[in-house]
């Protein structure tokens, strides 16, 4: 990734995550929710630990650390995936996209609570910027659902997934912390996730039957290889060149992509109050992201969340 420009990185990163949210849709017909994000990360966490043993990165850790790996990858890719897939058979997958902004405020809170992390004022006033434009979003759908119960599971199974990476993300933050090597860690999060989702497609009694359809597969890949594997390697390298705030300001532009594709792909019309509020959510995410130079070091060289 040392060879992309910086603009490359960040165009990958929008570009990919920008249409994942839609790519998502075409694997909800053939096979159950679960069993698609069992199979997603099995492919992506495979593919990442076979890039970093060829780069000669340790790959033996002891139960402790594979139990703190677990709580990452259970989190970050496992359960609050199959939120996401499932929120994506009830509403426009640009809205839950729109919806998933608000997880840096519940992540930024929670690590101040938990870690000590110092934020600041326009982080927060930011993020509850954003907040009251998600909510605006979803909140006629939940007190008056205009199609059935549709727009309140949507936005029940979106809550649900934010609040359940935001988790995930909690003890990424803390595994690196620790100073576990972010691609191992990464792998095998992914690989753990894939093992949580099944557990969960047992528990629930799902049948398993692969797919024959060649859009399934075709989305399969691009969701493991290019979502999974080459947009987090491409913003990692990001985020190491110009910090957590500027390369945060890919989650600003990926819910306008996001939006847009459901415009052109998925017959989705917004109305006023829905694109009040998805301004209001990408002005409280640019507010929260845009770095200040006051912000003070933490612990391990990150700096404090805005």
């Amino acid at each position: 990734m040392s060879r992309f420009k910086t603009w490359q990185l960040f165009a990958i990163c929008v570009l990919v995550w920008g249409t994942t949210w839609h790519v998502i849709t075409y694997q909800l017909a053939d096979l159950a929710p679960e069993l698609s994000v069992a199979l997603r990360f099995v492919l992506a966490g495979a593919s990442i630990l076979a890039f970093a043993a060829w780069r000669g990165e340790p790959l033996r850790f002891g139960l402790a650390t594979h139990a703190a790996l677990a709580l990452q990858g259970s989190f970050l890719y496992g359960v609050s995936y199959v939120c996401v897939y499932h929120a994506e058979r009830y509403v426009a997958s640009g809205l839950v996209a729109v919806g998933y902004s608000a997880s840096p405020l519940l992540a930024g809170l929670a690590a101040s609570i938990l870690f000590g992390v110092a934020i600041g004022a326009r982080f927060v006033a930011g993020g509850v910027l954003g907040l009251a434009g998600v909510a605006l979003i979803f909140w006629p759908e939940i007190v008056r659902p205009a199609d059935g119960d549709r727009g309140a599971l949507g936005a029940l199974f979106t809550v649900a997934s934010v609040l359940l990476s935001s988790v995930g993300s909690l003890t990424a933050s803390r595994n690196r912390g620790i100073g576990l090597p972010l691609l191992p860690a990464m792998g095998f999060g992914m690989l753990y996730g894939a093992a949580a989702a099944a557990v969960v497609a047992l528990a629930l009694g799902r049948g398993f039957a692969l797919p024959r359809t060649p859009g399934w597969w075709l989305s399969l890949a691009w969701l493991a290889f290019a979502g999974s594997a080459l947009a987090f390697a491409c913003f990692l390298t990001l985020q190491d060149r110009l910090g957590p705030g500027p390369a945060g300001t890919v989650g600003v532009m990926t819910p306008l992509l996001a939006l847009g594709v459901s415009l052109l792909f998925e017959g989705f019309r917004p109305d006023l109050r829905t694109a009040l509020g998805a301004a209001l959510a990408v002005a409280g995410n640019a507010m929260m992201l845009r770095p200040s130079a006051a912000a003070p070091p933490l612990r391990g060289g990150v700096r404090a969340a805005e």
